[in-house]
């Protein structure tokens, strides 16, 4: 799972960065309304809600936006009515990828990202073609300087999460997507912190990337989709070794 760590908390540092420009405020607005239409607008009734929100408090989003996305949502004020669509491809090396995006304009969005890929990766493929070689698990990252391995492991497995293994800094725990928040709460709750906790797609398998080229390639293009404002999130099956991804700046 090496290759969904690094990128996964590679992301999560980027996200503290796009929150300053707003970026990031408006992907997590759309999934916040997208929610609260799908399911109600009450976080305790409603786990994708209750997921997005605390996305939405991670990058201080203001309470006023958050109130307003979800009002917007449940029909209280006037909103965007938003498609979700998924793409699929392959980026440098063959590496499968997965794209999640939130669009009120479904042309313009799928032109958006067919450049992309045709510019930076191989291209787009047919629904399908890659979603195979992932699995919906939930995903939590504890730096290993913050936490002690056996306590951590104990807590996370009799809350119910499915494995944790070591990677590079890091522990990395993984849960059913339906345990996810039970062992999210209980890890908060004993006071772990959690350098990323999200329900996402996890590869079965990966393509080792070490070419710093090759490195590079395959980052430039995970950024320049993460950068389009209709891409909520993306999957991909790669595996860059520490040094090459700090080599190219990640």
């Amino acid at each position: 799972m090496s290759g969904h760590s690094k990128w996964a908390t590679t992301k999560h540092k980027k996200a503290a960065i796009d929150a300053k420009r707003g970026k990031i405020f408006t992907k997590i607005t759309k999934e916040i309304t997208v929610a609260a239409k799908l399911g109600g607008g009450d976080p305790d009734g409603n786990p994708r809600l209750r997921t997005a929100i605390a996305k939405a408090k991670g990058v201080s989003m203001p309470a006023d936006n958050i109130k307003r996305a979800v009002q917007k949502g449940t029909g209280e004020l006037p909103g965007v009515a938003y498609e979700e669509i998924t793409y699929e491809g392959y980026g440098p090396n063959g590496v499968a990828i997965i794209i999640e995006v939130l669009t009120d304009n479904r042309n313009r969005t799928v032109s958006e990202i067919r450049h992309i890929m045709e510019k930076l990766g191989k291209g787009m493929g047919e629904n399908g073609c890659v979603s195979w070689m992932f699995h919906k698990k939930g995903y939590i990252v504890v730096p290993r300087a913050k936490a002690d391995e056996e306590k951590l492991m104990t807590l996370a497995l009799d809350a119910g999460a499915e494995d944790m293994q070591t990677e590079d800094d890091n522990f990395v725990v993984t849960t059913a997507p339906n345990d996810f928040e039970k062992v999210k709460k209980a890890l908060e709750d004993a006071g772990v912190p959690l350098e990323v906790a999200e329900v996402t797609m996890v590869p079965q398998t990966y393509v080792k990337i070490e070419g710093e080229k090759e490195a590079g390639q395959m980052l430039r293009l995970m950024e320049a989709i993460e950068d389009n404002d209709d891409v909520q999130n993306v999957y991909a099956n790669f595996d860059i070794p520490e040094e090459v991804m700090n080599a190219v700046g990640a």
